[in-house]
């Protein structure tokens, strides 16, 4: 019976396995199913090797498996499983497997995976402290380890995001808040067209964060690379002096330490010296080799020195209050 069908019944009642268990699920047959699942999972890791590293299927045939009404009522967990088994793992490019080798290692780990089983039994809502005070706190915690883990100082805080774009995304809004406060009450409409900086070779979420905050693809400047298609620091210098002097609203620069497509090393300390001595707010990207700079014995490959600027982060934190930041960055030697 579909959602359509049980709407135009009114003597049809769904009602829960057990009104006792929260989402109808006793506590017996949920440690029954649990264990059996952590079995399966444990089954896949162990033999991931077993399945081709890209999914087999053709556009569509996923969906084309499912209903597309949602289902009134919840079916047998042994539906779920074979569902998972005949239609999704189908599906599925293998991220973990050991021969993918595109974008950026698997980071679901044994420990992560049963830090996620903890984490939705919890339901936690960490809006404000006091709807969730050991996330809050745990968040600011780990994120202390994080900044001494790859040597930043103590006036680099953050918070952790969904994703490294979305980082990408927050961080650059904040830069237009603070470049464009006429914006506050009146919109981008009344305010001077704002630009954003980045490498040529930088991850499209700089791109798309551009557009989200308002600013259209006129306000991104493609900065050239030079060597190692790195961010030519002459280039970025000529291209905000020349904004400015046209009307323009230079806000942030969006370094990279480590591009998706070529792992480029963008000279974040030259870059810092620019953004700071113009005023601009400076986001450094250091998802793909941020932690190497927690590698002993390697090459410095940037400094940001001293400088005072508004933020620096990597794609998962940043700060919005000044603060004197030394951002040292180790490569990871290639073959």
């Amino acid at each position: 019976m579909t959602l359509r069908e049980h709407a135009a019944d009114e003597d049809d009642e769904v009602t829960p396995d057990d009104p006792a268990a929260p989402g109808g699920m006793a506590p017996g047959e949920f440690r029954e199913w649990g264990r059996r699942f952590v079995d399966r999972v444990s089954d896949y890791l162990e033999r991931i090797d077993d399945y081709p590293v890209m999914a087999g299927v053709k556009p569509g045939e996923v969906r084309d498996a499912l209903d597309p009404e949602a289902p009134v009522e919840g079916e047998p967990v042994e539906a779920v499983l074979r569902d998972f088994e005949s239609v999704i793992l189908p599906g599925v490019t293998h991220w973990n497997h050991p021969s993918f080798f595109g974008y950026f290692a698997v980071s679901g780990s044994g420990p992560g995976i049963l830090g996620e089983l903890l984490a939705a039994a919890l339901n936690v809502n960490a809006m404000v402290w006091k709807g969730a005070p050991a996330a809050t706190e745990l968040e600011e915690v780990t994120l202390g380890w994080l900044r001494d883990f790859v040597g930043l100082p103590p006036g680099f805080v953050g918070t952790i995001n969904d994703t490294a774009s979305t980082s990408t995304f927050v961080a650059l809004a904040a830069a237009r808040e603070r470049g464009l406060p006429e914006a506050r009450e009146g919109g981008l409409a009344g305010a001077p067209p704002g630009t954003v900086y980045t490498s040529r070779e930088a991850h499209s979420s700089v791109l798309k964060a551009v557009h989200a905050i308002g600013l259209g693809r006129e306000g991104v400047r493609a900065i050239a690379t030079g060597p190692g298609r790195a961010m030519d620091p002459g280039a970025l210098a000529e291209a905000v002096d020349r904004d400015a002097a046209s009307g323009f609203r230079p806000l942030a620069v969006a370094a990279t330490i480590g591009t998706t497509s070529t792992t480029a090393v963008d000279p974040v300390e030259a870059v810092a010296e620019i953004a700071r001595s113009r005023g601009l707010w400076l986001h450094v990207d250091a998802a793909y080799a941020g932690p190497a700079a927690a590698l002993p014995n390697c090459d410095t490959i940037s400094r940001a020195g001293s400088a005072r600027i508004r933020s620096s982060s990597t794609r998962t934190s940043g700060s919005s209050r000044r603060s004197t930041a030394r951002l040292s960055m180790c490569a990871i030697p290639r073959s």
